[in-house]
């Protein structure tokens, strides 16, 4: 047996899958990215930031992927921010991955954090939500 490759991209690729396949996540933002775009409308969901750890097992090799996702709204207060974080996390939270060339083990939600974007006119919200999901090798 070898070292695992990194699973971070199919773990980004299926997050992507799960996010973009949801018609009700679908009905309250306008798209998914791994980039902001200039011109995107709001509000939107951005995969983020990833880190990851080895997870090994006496049989095999395995990782921790914990990646960040981030939601962006316009919305006055944080309601629209919240409910979105609401169905990311029913759609995530102890819920199985398809990860090719992976076996999903797990996927546990870690934390979420509403902030307020300080630039000037201040009226953009942001969510944050961490997500580990723990993978083995084939």
């Amino acid at each position: 047996m070898t070292t695992a490759p990194s699973p971070m991209l199919p773990v980004q690729g299926a997050l992507f899958t799960v996010l973009r396949g949801d018609s009700a996540l679908s009905a309250l933002i306008k798209g998914v990215h791994d980039y902001t775009p200039e011109d995107v409308p709001y509000p939107f969901v951005v995969v983020g930031e990833a880190t990851e750890i080895p997870d090994n097992r006496h049989a095999g090799f395995g990782r921790q992927t914990v990646v960040t996702l981030h939601v962006w709204s316009r919305y006055r207060g944080f309601a629209e921010v919240l409910r979105i974080g609401t169905r990311i996390t029913a759609l995530l939270d102890h819920r199985p991955l398809t990860i090719p060339g992976m076996d999903w083990i797990a996927t546990r939600f870690e934390f979420s954090q509403t902030l307020t974007d300080p630039e000037p006119p201040g009226d953009i919200r942001h969510l944050v939500l961490r997500y580990r999901i723990v993978t083995e090798q084939h």
